[in-house]
This record gives C-alpha cells, structure tokens and sequence, in this order.
C-alpha cells in the first residue's frame, strides 16, 4: 500500500525553512515536503522518493463513478502536475505517526523511570568494571615489593576494613541480643548494690531515729514540767479574777437599788402630772361638744333653705315642660299642613307624567313600524348577494376540479417514466453491488490466506521463544544453586565470627570483676537466644 502526501511550494521559499512552533519541543519532519534532492534512508533502512522519480508511465488510473442518473469515468494521471510529491513506505509513515504522538503524564513518567533505571544499571556495569580494574591493579601491585608508606597504608586500611566489618557484625541481632544481656547484667549488679546500700542506710536511719525519740522524750518531760507551772499560775489568776468579779457584782447591785428608787419617784410624778392633764382634756372636751352643738344648727338651716330652693326649681320645669307642649303641637300642625300641599303637588306630577307617557308610546308605535320595513328591505338584499355568492363559488370549485384531474394524470405518466428510469438505475446498482461483493470476497480469501501464513509463522516464534525460555531457566536454576552454596559458605563463616564475638564479650565481662552468678546468667541466655533464631 502507498501513501502520498502533495505540498506546493511558493517561489520564494528556500531549503532551510523556519516554523512557527507551539512548544519549545515541536519538530516538523522534513520527508512530509518535496524537497527537490533525495532524501537519505533512515537508521530503520526506508527512504522515500519522488513522485516523478517513481512512476514513469504516461497513462493514469481510471475511476468509474456511478450516480442515481449518471455514470462516469474518471481518469487520474499517474504524474504529478506539480512534481513536488513524495512517496512514503509504510514504515517511514509509522515512524512518523509513532514520532508525532504527544505523551501523556503517566508515559513520560514511565519513559523517565525506564531512561532512569537503564542508566542506573549503566553506572552499575561502569562500578562493576572499576572494581575489577581496581583488584586486578591490587592483584598486580601486591606482586612488587611494597615500601613502608605502603605498607602502612595498606594496614591503615586494613584496620579501617576489620573496625568496618567488626561494626557490621555489632549490628547483627544475636550481638544486639548479647549487648543487651550484658548490659542487663551490669545493670542488675548495679541495682544489686543500690539494694545492699539502702539497708544499710536504712540500718543507720532506724539508729538515728531511735536517738532522736530518746531526745524528743526528754524534752516532753521538760515541756510538762513547764506546763504544770503556767497552770499554776493561771490557778492563781484565776481566783484573784473571781473575788475582782465578787466585789464588781457588789456594787452593781448596790447601784441597781438606788436606780430603783430613782425610778419610784420618778413614776410619782408621772402619775401627778397626768391627773392634771385629765382635768384640762375634760374641759376640752365640753368646749368640742359644744361647737358641735351649734354646728348642727347651721347645718339644719342650710337643708331647709335647699329644699325651698328645689321646690322653686320644681315649679320652674314644670312651667317649661308646659311652653314645650305648647311649641311642640304647634309645629305638629305646621307639619300636616306642608304634608297635605306635597300630597297635592306629587298627585298633579304624576297625572302630567301620566300625558307624557301617552304621547311617548304613540311615537315609539310608529318608528317600530319603520324599523321593521327597513329590516325586511335589508334581508332581501342579504339573501340575494348570498345566492349570487354560492354560485360563483359552484363554477369556481368545478373548475379546479377539472384542473386537479389533469394534474393527477400528468403526475401518473411522470411517475411511469421515473419509475422506468429508476428501474434502469436499480438494474446498474445491482450489478455494480456484485462486481465489489465478487471482489471483496476474492480480497478476504486472500487475506484469510495471509493470516494463516502469518498465524503459521508466529506459532513458530512462540516454540523458538518457549525454547529459548526452557534454556534460559534452566540456566537460571543453575545459578540459584551455586548462589545457594555461597550463601551456605557465608551463613558458616558468619555464625564462625559471631560465636567468636560472643566469647571474647564474654570474657571482657569477666574480666570487669562481674559475680560469677551474673557471668553465667549472661551465657546461658546468650545460648538460648542462638538457639532460638
């Protein structure tokens, strides 16, 4: 299959042209212009070529084009008019597609980390080559006779490598384990000791007390000596106070009998003083009463003058009561009287009103006559103009009735003829619909074919890759072996290196002058804790 691309070119364009990107990372693939010289193959070996360089022959393809009402033949030149096209192979066309995708977030991380870890094991190769360069040179340097600034640096290093491998092997659980018990040992001697010194602080302390108890007794009996004293003394107080209260109630009473007396007379003269006071209110009293007296008489006086006043004003609403009357029947005829003349006046209103009426009916009698002609004059000419309005509509809709038969049978003889001509074009179809299904079959029998061919193929690939797999295990299994053998060698050497550890840390602990009794606590759970990982 091939693909052509066509791009016109302007006269004043040149070969190093300049695009206008969208990002600082966009390109624009050369092989997508028609560039006037060749372009050189790429790293996967596909090039692509001219147009005009490829096809040489004159005539063209010809492309047959078929419509409901036309069928045409179209000829398609092989040349490029313009001589600037290019023709690309299919993998320059997925080059350039696989090249034009825009990444995503998650392929460019993942692009990273693959770019990354390939140059991880790059710098691991380039590590691994430098330290066998590096022994080889150690292997080629050990063989000459070394000088002392060698010599010592090689000690140098390697008491730098023993301290390095003695803390590595520090770090190891078991001597974790056994630093921890040797720790707790020194600690329960220490706490051992703590013990044994605090009795016998505690000795010294009960001594002390029992001293200081004999000292506070003697001083309780000092102190109740001093207190029977100041009781004594306060006894004595107590009874000089006593006979001092004696001799002050005495005189209290003393002075409360002459009060007494002092208030005797002084009710006396109470009782005196309010005998005259008696006499004068007595008099008082007479002196009220008689005002009181005279009181009464003017008050009798007064309601008699009130009531001869109310008689008056009795007589004088009676008398006013009576000009009322008077008045009130007065106005009562007046009243009659303009009744009786309204009566008159509203009789003759309605007898004239009566005339009126009578003239009113006769007039409205003869303007009914006329209305009526008018009316009956009026649909007359309604029903005449109505007549002539439905047949003018009678001839004008038989008309159009012999216009819609003529149309009908015109539509009838041009639905024949499209029906004929439509046949025509069913009849093309049909046939071209055959020609491509006969085609597209031939097509799919062949592609069946390359797929079993293709299937054949790959189904071998995968036998040579189940193979290579088989191969590839194998010698991994291999490998695991003797990676096992080394790791059994290391775990010897190792447990080797701790137990030797284990025994100089022990006799370290010995020789600080730890109890036998904690040396051995320390050794046993050393063991167990070895034998239990």
């Amino acid at each position: 299959m091939r693909l052509a691309s066509s791009s016109m070119i302007s006269k004043g364009s040149s070969d190093n042209r300049r695009y206008r990107t969208r990002a600082p990372t966009s390109q624009v693939d050369e092989t997508l212009f028609a560039n006037p010289k060749p372009i050189s193959p790429d790293k996967s070996g596909n090039s692509t070529f001219k147009a005009k360089d490829k096809f040489q022959k004159n005539q063209g393809e010809t492309v047959q084009i078929i419509t409901k009402d036309l069928i045409r033949n179209l000829r398609v030149p092989w040349k490029d008019p313009s001589g600037e096209s290019v023709i690309l192979p299919p993998a320059e066309f997925k080059r350039i597609t696989s090249t034009s995708q825009v990444l995503t977030k998650e392929e460019r991380i993942a692009l990273h980390e693959a770019y990354q870890r390939k140059k991880d094991e790059e710098i691991k190769a380039a590590e691994e080559r430098k330290r066998q360069i590096y022994e080889a040179d150690l292997s080629r340097k050990e063989n000459h006779a070394l000088t002392e600034l060698e010599l010592e640096a090689r000690d140098r290093a390697q008491r730098l490598v023993e301290r390095a491998n003695a803390l590595r092997l520090e770090q190891e659980e078991e001597i974790k384990k056994l630093n921890q018990l040797i720790l707790g040992a020194q600690c329960q001697a220490t706490r051992d000791a703590q013990i044994q010194e605090k009795k016998q602080i505690q000795v010294e302390l009960t001594e002390e007390e029992k001293r200081l108890d004999t000292m506070m007794e003697v001083e309780r009996r000092k102190a109740l000596e001093t207190v029977e004293q100041i009781e004594e003394l306060r006894k004595k107080q107590r009874i000089s106070g006593m006979q001092q209260i004696y001799d002050q109630i005495k005189k209290r009473l003393e002075e409360k009998q002459l009060q007494d007396e002092m208030k005797e007379l002084e009710r006396q003269q109470i009782r005196e003083n309010q005998k005259k006071m008696t006499l004068e209110d007595l008099k008082t009293l007479e002196k009220k009463k008689e005002e009181q007296q005279r009181l009464h008489e003017e008050v009798l006086r007064i309601n008699a003058e009130t009531m001869q006043a109310k008689e008056q004003r009795r007589e004088e609403e009676k008398m006013a009561d009576k000009r009322d009357m008077e008045f009130i029947k007065k106005k009562m005829e007046r009243e009659a009287e303009y009744e009786a003349e309204q009566r008159r006046i509203k009789k003759e209103k309605e007898l004239e009103i009566a005339r009126l009426r009578a003239r009113q009916e006769k007039a409205k009698d003869y303007k009914a006559e006329q209305d009526d002609l008018r009316a009956r004059r009026n649909q007359e000419i309604m029903d005449r103009e109505w007549r002539r309005k439905e047949k003018e509509m009678a001839i004008k809709k038989s008309k159009e009735e012999a216009m819609l038969r003529a149309a009908r049978l015109e539509q009838v003889h041009c639905k024949e003829h499209f029906l004929s001509i439509e046949a025509g074009r069913e009849k093309a179809e049909f046939e071209r619909v055959l020609k491509v299904q006969q085609e597209a079959i031939a097509k799919k029998m062949e592609e069946e074919e390359k797929q079993h061919q293709k299937a054949q193929r790959h189904s071998e690939a995968i036998r040579h890759q189940v193979k290579e797999r088989e191969l590839s295990a194998v010698a991994q299994r291999r490998e695991i072996f003797k990676e096992a053998d080394r790791l059994i060698e290391e775990a010897r050497q190792r447990r080797m290196r701790l137990d030797e550890i284990k025994e100089k840390k022990l006799k370290e602990l010995k020789a600080t002058g730890l109890s036998e009794k904690y040396c051995s606590e320390v050794e046993r759970k050393a063991r167990a804790c070895s034998e239990s990982l």
